[in-house]
Parts: structure tokens; C-alpha cells; sequence
């Protein structure tokens, strides 16, 4: 039995490896600039580079709408669709469908 716990200690009996071994641990984990901290540093990156493609899509999406609504005729229909405008001789009938509407489920 002292044979084999010798057999794997007797590469760390040599200073150089044991301080080869010393550094990378620290350097990997403890140190300011580990590889744990890198990880979580890179991730965030990805995510914030995916959120600003994001963002990047819908300010694209708001300036066609923006160009829509810039006419007279694209701000009647918006004023019509989303708020419910009409005009003074207009009456307005809101047809909702079963299958489209928010129920709770039990």
C-alpha cells in the first residue's frame, strides 16, 4: 500500500511541479483574472450582443412603422386600429373572436 501512494506523490516531490501545480490552481481559480471570472465575463458579452441585435430589429421594425404613421392616411388607420378613434358620423363594433381572447385556464 505505501508502494502505490508513493507512486502517485512522487511527481509532487519535485518543487518545480509542485509549483507548476500551485500556479495553475490559482490562476484558474482564485486569481482576479481566472478562467471562472472569464467565463462569466464572456457570457455576459453573448448575452448583451444578442440583446443588442435585438433592440437593433425593432428600432428597424419602429421605423417602418414610424414611416407609415407620417402620412395622413397611415395616422387615421393607426388612431382607428389601436385606439379606437371614429369619426362623429361613425359608429364602431369590436368583433372578438372566442379562440382570441385571454381566459384564465382552471
Amino acid at each position: 500500500m505505501a508502494l502505490q501512494k508513493n507512486k502517485y506523490l512522487k511527481p509532487f516531490k519535485n518543487i518545480f511541479i509542485l509549483i507548476l501545480v500551485v500556479f495553475a490552481v490559482w490562476m484558474l481559480f482564485f486569481d482576479a483574472n481566472s478562467w471562472l471570472i472569464h467565463h462569466e465575463l464572456n457570457t455576459e458579452v453573448e448575452d448583451l450582443n444578442n440583446e443588442k441585435e435585438y433592440y437593433k430589429k425593432e428600432i428597424e421594425k419602429d421605423k417602418i412603422d414610424l414611416k407609415k404613421i407620417s402620412t395622413e392616411e397611415g395616422l387615421e388607420k393607426f388612431a382607428r386600429e389601436e385606439y379606437y378613434m371614429k369619426r362623429d358620423n361613425e359608429e364602431i363594433y369590436i368583433i372578438e373572436y372566442e379562440d382570441s381572447l385571454k381566459t384564465k385556464k382552471k
